[in-house]
C-alpha cells in the first residue's frame, strides 16, 4: 500500500516515497515531506547537475553542492540553475 504526504515542492498531498532515499535528517524531511514525482523531478535535475558539473560522488565538497541544490529546489521552490542547458519550449 502507497503512503500519502503532502508534498512541500508541489504543495498537495502526493504518494510518497516507499523508504527514505537518503541517509540522516534530511532525508527523514525528504520521506516525510516529498512526493515520489517530486523526487523523480529532482533525480532528473540532479543528473543534469552532476553531468553539466562534472561532479563527482566521492568528493565531499560536490556531495555538500549537491546537498545545497537539492533542498533549494525541493523545499524552496528554487529551480537548478544549469549552465549551458535550454528547457524544451513547450
Amino acid at each position: 500500500m502507497s503512503r500519502t504526504v503532502f508534498c512541500q515542492y508541489l504543495k498537495k498531498d502526493a504518494p510518497g516515497l516507499d523508504f527514505q532515499l537518503y541517509p540522516g535528517e534530511l532525508g527523514k524531511r525528504i520521506f516525510d515531506n516529498i512526493s515520489k514525482e517530486a523526487w523523480a523531478l529532482w533525480q532528473k535535475k540532479q543528473t543534469m547537475l552532476i553531468n553539466e558539473k562534472k561532479l563527482n560522488m566521492m568528493n565531499m565538497e560536490h556531495r555538500q553542492l549537491l546537498e545545497t541544490e537539492m533542498q533549494a529546489f525541493l523545499f524552496e521552490g528554487k529551480d537548478v540553475e544549469i549552465e549551458g542547458y535550454t528547457p524544451p519550449s513547450a
